[in-house]
């Protein structure tokens, strides 16, 4: 959840009373909000010490999904329309006095297409910018860039005084060679290969500009004198910058996604509409499409919808009229109407500052929302049932009992760590169809979603190595690789891995680990020859880089076959047997740690390693529990 540091007293003002931070903090929870902190008791403390200190701020924590609140002025306009202190205002477009034919223009070229081929634009005018609210204008955009926009990769906003322009304006798309500006706050021009070295030491800029970077053209917007305004995503044109004297304010935004691209202009150009002349007022743009056809920009329109009283009343428990639902609802800014031909059904107008409503249950929880939560009736559920853990789980609690019992100790790392670590650390290879990869990671550490448990222990130990020895800990969980096959291209796989460290190896005790883990799971041993065996696990030597040559094994497991309900299911089952018809599963290693790996993970004592899945005695787990049933 995003987190907003609004200006306390600047609050308090618009408000139009102040509150303690109990008040406050209740406000806040019933509008869906939370009060993270107060830090007026820092702010005295500082001053009392002589130090420099910043006004006294709330920092709230808002929805991921309510972009509107992302700023001091939509979350006093959000809590003063709750407090039914205001109305719901009414964002309108504004044309200049000649009417369309007057807006202000701005062409596409096709060759945009091949890079950032949306755009939509706004104007604010005659707006009065004060200190707090300049600084709240930039810290909106920034929100945006890291929320909605995904760092910019999506969508990204550029604002300029439009009075240091003059239109009409053209978007283009330029090999880096030919484009040259003075970019914002230097003060010589560089070309656009110049500025991706300029900004590669930039600990703000350098993160966007892989976006652009290999691609043959880059993005550029001109006005009509061949003067830059931006070059998006990465940096504005210095000679259009915004100050606290800029009147007049141009809004450009361009994106790859068309319904993100709509909701950010939307949301700078009414967010900050209340400081024009005339409140609420913006100024649309007439943008020419590469194929010649025109779209006026923004989209500010409100859309229609119907919800219905007995499905709030449905949800809630509650029995309130349809007058009563939309008195609620224009609390939450959902300007609504009893229908004149059902008087079940409510005519609700959603501003462009609310892209979250998609579905009538939006509707119903905006309602429960004004009622407050905390008044809904409690009512024990019409039935009940008992909950039970799922086999995998079971099956994950008998190997943490077991190996809990004979002394070793669970460990729980984060399932995120660096790619090095998952592969090249175990000697093994990347083949960019295992392991899913983070797109933006916030660290080297978390660039990968593990497919092995492997290093989460071996750096457990790399950070406990002034423990007495030996070091003996496991850890039961998931593990994540590739499937394209599935929805969400990914799937979970639940390990069981444990290590021992000390001045000796060890295998001896890592495989006893396993064979008692087997034995609870009442899976027996068998031979690796002995085809007829119907069922059971065994080991093999493998080669694995993981560990030391000729100190490896792997575990196979053979699932129990499917009972044969008639005479040609038997014999088939004895010819399989008869030919050695391999259908044992691969399900896990183990082994003497190669000594690379170690040094790897700085760890000087020799360990040995076991792992292996626990997915294929789901189906054992659950009939064991069927015919307990």
């Amino acid at each position: 959840m995003p987190t907003v540091a609004v200006d306390k007293s600047d609050l308090w003002e618009r408000l139009g009373r102040e509150y303690s931070t109990e008040e406050f903090d209740k406000l806040c929870f019933d509008y869906g909000l939370e009060l993270d902190e107060d830090t007026t008791a820092e702010v005295e403390e500082a001053i009392k010490a002589g130090l420099p200190a910043e006004r006294p701020q709330l920092k709230i924590e808002v929805p991921a999904n309510r972009y509107d609140l992302l700023c001091i002025e939509g979350i006093a306009r959000a809590l003063r329309i709750f407090l039914q202190q205001g109305e719901v205002p009414h964002y309108k477009l504004v044309y200049p006095p000649g009417g369309e034919s007057e807006l202000l223009t701005i062409a596409c070229d096709p060759e945009v297409k091949r890079i950032r081929p949306l755009l939509a634009c706004a104007i604010l005018r005659n707006i009065k910018f004060t200190p707090r609210s300049y600084a709240s204008f930039i810290d909106l955009q920034d929100r945006l860039h890291q929320n909605i926009c995904r760092r910019r990769q999506l969508v990204s906003i550029g604002t300029h005084d439009l009075d240091t322009l003059k239109p009409p304006f053209r978007y283009e798309a330029k090999s880096p060679k030919d484009i040259k500006f003075v970019p914002l706050n230097k003060q010589t021009a560089y070309t656009a290969e110049e500025l991706m070295t300029v900004y590669d030491s930039d600990k703000h800029l350098s993160r966007y500009l892989h976006i652009i970077r290999d691609s043959p053209v880059y993005p550029i917007i001109y006005d009509s004198l061949d003067r830059v305004l931006s070059m998006p995503p990465i940096i504005n044109s210095e000679h259009s910058k915004i100050t606290l004297n800029t009147r007049n304010v141009f809004i450009e935004v361009t994106a790859t996604d068309q319904t993100k691209l709509d909701i950010v202009v939307n949301m700078v150009a009414t967010m900050f509409s209340e400081y024009c002349e005339e409140p609420y007022a913006i100024e649309p743009v007439r943008i020419v499409l590469p194929d010649g056809q025109t779209r006026i920009s923004p989209n500010i329109s409100e859309r229609q919808t119907t919800a219905r009283a007995s499905y709030v009343n449905s949800c809630t428990a509650l029995s309130l009229t349809a007058p009563e639902v939309s008195t609620l609802l224009n609390r939450m800014a959902l300007r609504s109407t009893v229908s004149p031909s059902n008087p079940d059904e409510l005519l609700v107008s959603i501003p462009a500052t609310r892209p979250d409503i998609l579905h009538e249950c939006d509707i119903m929880e905006d309602a429960a929302i004004a009622y407050g939560f905390n008044n809904l009736p409690d009512r024990f559920p019409a039935t009940s049932t008992v909950a039970q853990p799922l086999a995998i789980s079971k099956l994950s609690d008998i190997i943490r009992l077991e190996w809990a019992l004979a002394g070793w100790v669970e460990v729980l790392p984060l399932i995120l760590c660096s790619h090095e670590e998952n592969f090249e650390w175990l000697n093994r290879t990347d083949d960019g169809e295992t392991a899913v990869k983070i797109a933006n990671p916030k660290t080297l550490e978390f660039q990968v979603v593990r497919t092995t448990l492997l290093p989460g222990l071996l750096k457990t130990i790399r950070e406990n190595r002034s423990h007495p020895l030996p070091i003996k800990i496991f850890e039961t969980s998931d593990v994540v690789f590739k499937d394209t096959s599935r929805e969400r291209q990914a799937r979970n796989v639940r390990h069981a891995a444990a290590v021992w460290c000390n001045k000796t190896a060890g295998f001896e005790i890592v495989h006893g680990m396993l064979n008692r883990a087997m034995k609870m799971l009442e899976i027996p041993r068998i031979g690796n020859d002995d085809p007829k065996a119907e069922t059971g696990y065994y080991i093999k030597e493998s080669s694995d880089p993981v560990y030391f040559p000729g100190r490896a094994a792997t575990i196979y497991y053979r699932p129990p076959p499917v009972k044969a309900h008639d005479t040609l299911s038997t014999i088939k089952r004895g010819v399989e047997a008869a030919l050695h018809i391999d259908k044992d599963l691969e399900i896990g290693s183990l082994g003497i740690l190669h000594p690379t790996v170690l040094a790897k993970f700085e760890i000087g004592y020799p360990c040995s390693a076991l792992e292996f899945s626990l997915e294929p005695f789901k189906k054992k787990m659950q009939k064991i529990w069927t015919n307990e049933d």
